[in-house]
């Protein structure tokens, strides 16, 4: 079936998933980006040099900086924008959308607003049919064609099976769920644990350290969740266990070396800066604030909180941390 994909978002996952969608050969596939001198040297090269090198863009992939011309005549778009710069990028899509689906691949809370990537898709752009796609998914692998695994969440049934047809195949498996709040929520809350797991590496903890960090950490995002009306088993699927798995472990992991570097001792501004964006950094502020608001536990993300943008020593959080009161721990 032949179908027209926009993927707006030329970062390294964006640029992943309009190289996986290339290897069809009836699908046609434009990527845009907001830099039109980023896009040129794209156009150029044909790779995304500075993140997501070595792999090839197909001459087939329409290059643009153009919102009109990257959605004329797509059957789907693709939102692959970080969140911190999701809205006022699709203010410039304004007016074009169409009632043609919309899959966010975006992780992470808007701040202020406390919004998932798709309540801002939905309040920016006026549209109705909307999914997500998440789970276990580097982009450094994906682009490579490297087996994957990940899941499509929609309220709409058939658009989560829509999904899984035409963006799945069988080195990219997509599975279907209807927790929308919940696979969003799993995106956001990995990316601060992986911080977390950073810090633990840094600081040279060891194996059993941060076992028990992701163990833990997994029993406070699903509490954070069920608290905001997610189902409890989406955090132990592919967009919870399993991207906080890769999330926490990888080397490919941005929000992991954020906190891998500030266990070592790097000064924080030095870590913030980038390049690469570390979602992870803004959604603890968005989690910490929440919290606080609605009175729920949640120590691991507000020591991250605590470090990133309070300045505390890591050293100083995990004291805090050890000498909390020991529980069950099935709360």
């Amino acid at each position: 079936m032949a179908l027209t994909f926009a993927v707006l978002g030329n970062g390294a996952w964006g640029t992943a998933i309009a190289v996986h969608l290339s290897q069809r050969p009836d699908y046609r596939v434009k990527l845009w980006g907001a830099l039109p001198e980023t896009v040129e040297e794209m156009r150029r090269l044909r790779e995304n040099v500075p993140l997501l090198p070595g792999v090839r863009i197909p001459e087939s992939v329409v290059l643009t900086s153009d919102p009109a011309e990257a959605v004329e005549g797509a059957d789907c778009w693709m939102s692959a924008i970080p969140t911190a710069f999701l809205r006022a990028s699709l203010q410039r899509f304004a007016g074009l959308a169409s009632q043609v689906p919309i899959v966010s691949l975006s992780k992470g809370l808007e701040n202020g607003t406390f919004y998932r990537p798709t309540e801002v898709i939905r309040e920016v752009l006026g549209v109705q049919r909307l999914a997500v796609l998440s789970g276990p998914s580097h982009a450094e692998e994906v682009g490579r064609g490297l087996p994957a695994a990940v899941v499509a969440a929609s309220e709409e049934l058939e658009l989560a099976l829509w999904v899984q047809r035409h963006i799945g195949t069988e080195r990219f498996r997509v599975y279907t769920n209807s927790d929308v709040v919940g696979v969003e929520l799993c995106g956001a809350l990995k990316n601060v644990m992986a911080i977390a797991a950073g810090l633990c590496d840094g600081l040279q903890f060891g194996d059993n350290a941060k076992a028990a960090l992701v163990t833990r950490g997994l029993a406070e995002m699903t509490r954070f969740g069920v608290a905001h009306g997610a189902d409890s088993h989406t955090f132990h699927g592919l967009a919870g266990l399993g991207d906080l798995i890769v999330t926490c472990y990888s080397e490919h992991s941005r929000n992991r070396r954020v906190g891998f570097r500030l266990g070592r001792g790097e000064p924080r501004e030095a870590v913030l800066a980038g390049p690469q964006v570390a979602e992870g950094v803004w959604t603890s502020r968005s989690v910490y604030e929440r919290v606080q608001r609605i009175g729920l536990e949640t120590p691991i993300m507000t020591g991250v909180y605590r470090i990133v943008h309070e300045g505390q020593s890591p050293l100083d959080a995990v004291r805090d941390l050890l000498r909390r009161q020991p529980g069950n721990e099935r709360w």
